[in-house]
């Protein structure tokens, strides 16, 4: 497979996508079963934003042309990915960057989602027998040249030990922040209401912590997230929900209720589920200038970063934790 050929593959699984046939939403609701978090709308707000984000013909050339990727590696590394399962497909970019890069690679994939990527592997090995020879699935990773871990803080010491002699990216927890100002229209605040609720919160580039001026009225956000109250029919989100609540109400402290997300004034970027912690700002451009150097923060959401309602359609070039995964590869 030359680079032209795997780009034309991975642009036809984009279309197969957009087809959303009956074989593949057979396997999209197994995924559900197997992980209730992965709601069906999350599943094809996922499949959605892959396809026209990542798997577009003009893009990916555009994207692989800013590297000096080789038509064909003539010595392919094998690269292990161990992959997060937080939202669905979340390791996919990885596997992306890897397949266009020409390098093999072995993929361990985490419990909550390995159902969806084994099937679009084995579909790139339908139309092109050749695949088979370049991604590999294992319950353990031995024997790589290099790797690419993404997981928890935890998780992320134990991946520094153990690949430690490779070379490797290791990822940790990330999340968003959004910043807002008070005078933000109708449709940017249903807008960001999609940043806090789209995949109950679970991704890197949720919104989990807002910083307001001092005199921010919450209500008309409060107001647009009533839409998504109809996620505590999800056992999973209300169990979530009114065990942060409980401990709102048992330590007395203030909180705001949309019905299905509290806010809750905390100086902490992360929050648990079913809760946005805020905090108020008096200076914005100090504010963005220390978020920017804070290696916690995925996405920055405002008018003049990354827009209302966008953290969640990364483009090719948005690299996890601001780490180049294509030039890494490149340099192997």
């Amino acid at each position: 497979m030359n680079l032209e050929q795997r780009i034309n593959l991975l642009a036809k699984l984009g279309n197969y996508l957009m087809e959303n046939n009956e074989e593949w939403k057979a396997v999209k609701e197994r995924a559900f079963i197997t992980n209730a978090w992965f709601a069906p709308e999350f599943i094809d707000l996922a499949c959605l934003s892959i396809a026209n984000q990542f798997l577009r013909e003009n893009l990916l050339i555009s994207w692989a042309k800013g590297y000096a990727i080789p038509t064909q590696q003539n010595i392919p590394e094998n690269i292990g990915v161990v992959m997060a399962g937080n939202i669905p497909l979340v390791g996919f970019h990885d596997f992306l960057c890897v397949f266009i890069s020409g390098h093999r690679q072995t993929i361990k994939l985490s419990s909550k989602d390995e159902i969806m990527l084994p099937f679009l592997v084995n579909k790139l090995i339908e139309w092109n027998p050749e695949v088979a020879e370049f991604v590999a699935f294992a319950m353990q990773l031995k024997n790589c040249d290099a790797y690419i871990a993404t997981g928890s803080n935890n998780s992320s010491r134990y991946f520094e030990f153990y690949f430690q002699k490779y070379p490797s990216i290791i990822r940790r927890n990330r999340t968003s922040v959004a910043i807002v100002s008070g005078e933000e229209t109708e449709d940017e605040l249903e807008s960001l209401s999609k940043d806090l609720m789209q995949y109950f919160g679970l991704g890197c580039r949720n919104v989990t912590k807002i910083y307001a001026p001092q005199d921010y009225d919450f209500v008309p956000l409060i107001n647009k997230l009533k839409a998504y109250n109809y996620y505590l029919d999800f056992h999973k989100y209300k169990h979530n929900y009114d065990y942060q609540l409980a401990v709102l109400l048992m330590n007395n402290k203030y909180y705001m209720n949309s019905g299905s997300l509290l806010f809750s004034e905390n100086d902490s970027l992360f929050s648990p589920i079913s809760q946005v912690n805020y905090s108020f700002y008096k200076d914005k451009i100090e504010l963005i200038n220390s978020l920017q150097s804070n290696e916690d923060v995925q996405c920055i959401v405002s008018s003049e970063q990354i827009p209302f309602g966008k953290s969640q359609w990364p483009s090719l070039s948005d690299y996890a934790d601001g780490v180049d995964t294509m030039k890494f590869l490149m340099k192997l």
